[in-house]
């Protein structure tokens, strides 16, 4: 089912972001010629990645927003700290920006501002709050843009890179469920993770140091998905590094081996695995085929929009559908009244999809609202950047877990597969990248 977000975060964030990035695309490092002036400390070029330049400015932007995100202390210590490892991940990031540019990769802003929203959603944040909170600490918006349009480009070219790998067969959700199967009655875990990368030996105690920095803010309350969003080199990072519930095989086993005695809530120590450092968080532990969870079936209305979303200036078309959403909730009884209207209004989006598992729904406002909502009771006009909806809950039962659905097997596969593909690219473009490293410029001035 979709997440449904407001217009009005939407359009806020789409703001200014189209230009974000061109200030970066094609820039160069040339020297300062005869009689000009020298380049200010924001100005100062620290990397340059083929023949893309890194300045002193980028990485400061980039610590400011890791300590407002954790609640450290903005100060010339703390991001000197931070440096070494904020400028590998804008390297890392400015090669895949490249890679997304060289394939013609196009992320619009309404791609941006869903996954900014719902990085608010997985931290409870209300609406706009992420932008708000970065605007008034001095940060500007377009330094968090600008990194979650290079994860949503890099996630577009993985897909084109596993190419027909990307496609899940029957055969293989018939062995996931056949081994979920063989597994009824052993533990499964909900994890978080964020994942340092270690590409050169050297540097190792860079990454480590990074990582008992990222622990002590998570201990002391530093939100979880927010500093996953922004640091985390895992694909899981547009998800608040959320892995879903997953059994021990299906981790890593170093760090199978410390989530089987972390209590919930716990953040671990960093965890050396294949590639770099892991972090990782148990939010909840059940027992495969024996625990229950709260299955709905539901039906939904869903009206398209016809154009972008401007909240400061709807089009009619968008007013109107917002006004026929409002009467159908107001006057669907049943489901079948609203599996009728939903025909009547073109049925863009099935009124069925399919049973949902309540503890499964990744929106936590989604999810509040699904929870509150009485059977036969139709929601509020639920507004999104592409329509609006109207959903209504046709019954709700408490069942005993059976294997994953087959939409859940299919997303954990793809999201494995995607991982490896990542780490696999990333590693050949460092290989072949032209980089300078202006390590005398790195320091905080």
């Amino acid at each position: 089912m979709a997440t449904y977000r407001s217009l009005l975060l939407c359009a806020a964030l789409a703001i200014g972001a189209a230009p974000a990035l061109a200030q970066h695309r094609g820039t160069q490092a040339p020297a300062p010629s005869k009689g000009q002036a020298e380049p200010t400390d924001s100005e100062r070029i620290v990397a340059v990645v083929n023949g893309d330049a890194i300045t002193s400015g980028d990485v400061t932007a980039r610590g400011r927003l890791f300590a407002l995100s954790t609640g450290l202390p903005v100060t010339p210590e703390v991001l000197n700290r931070l440096r070494p490892q904020v400028l590998k991940q804008l390297v890392d990031e400015r090669l895949r920006l490249q890679e997304v540019q060289r394939r013609k990769i196009v992320v619009g802003d309404r791609d941006i501002a869903e996954a900014i929203g719902e990085i608010e959603a997985r931290n409870g944040m209300p609406k706009g709050a992420l932008g708000a909170a970065l605007q008034g600490r001095g940060v500007a918006m377009r330094t968090l843009i600008d990194q979650v349009r290079v994860q949503l480009g890099w996630t577009k070219v993985l897909r084109e890179e596993l190419g027909s790998k990307a496609d899940i067969t029957d055969a293989d959700i018939a062995e996931q469920q056949r081994l979920f199967k063989a597994q009824t009655g052993q533990p499964e875990f909900h994890v978080g993770e964020i994942f340092i990368p270690i590409d050169e030996p050297a540097k190792a105690e860079d990454a480590q140091h990074f990582a008992e920095t990222v622990i002590t803010e998570l201990r002391q309350g530093a939100p979880f998905p927010v500093v996953a969003a922004q640091f985390s080199q895992s694909q899981t990072a547009l998800q608040g590094g959320d892995l879903g519930w997953v059994r021990a095989s299906q981790l890593d086993p170093e760090v199978a081996t410390v989530i089987r005695e972390m209590p919930p809530g716990a953040i671990s120590n960093p965890v050396r695995v294949p590639g770099g450092i892991d972090i990782v968080t148990l939010t909840g532990k059940r027992i495969i085929g024996r625990d229950q969870s709260t299955m709905l079936k539901v039906r939904q209305v869903f009206i398209p929009f016809t154009s972008a979303v401007n909240p400061a200036a709807p089009t009619e078309q968008q007013r109107k559908a917002v006004e026929q959403a409002a009467q159908i909730a107001k006057s669907a009884k049943n489901c079948q009244d609203m599996e009728a209207a939903n025909e009547r209004v073109g049925k863009t989006r099935p009124s069925d999809p399919g049973e949902i598992r309540l503890e499964a729904v990744g929106s936590a406002p989604l999810r509040q609202l699904m929870t509150g909502l009485a059977v036969g009771q139709a929601s509020r006009p639920l507004v999104a950047s592409d329509g609006v909806a109207v959903v209504m809950v046709c019954s709700r039962e408490v069942k005993t877990d059976s294997a994953p659905a087959k939409q859940e097997i299919t997303n954990r596969l793809l999201s494995e597969r995607i991982e490896l593909a990542a780490r696999q690219l990333q590693r050949d473009l460092r290989r072949r990248a032209v980089l300078d490293m202006r390590v005398d410029n790195v320091a905080a001035k």
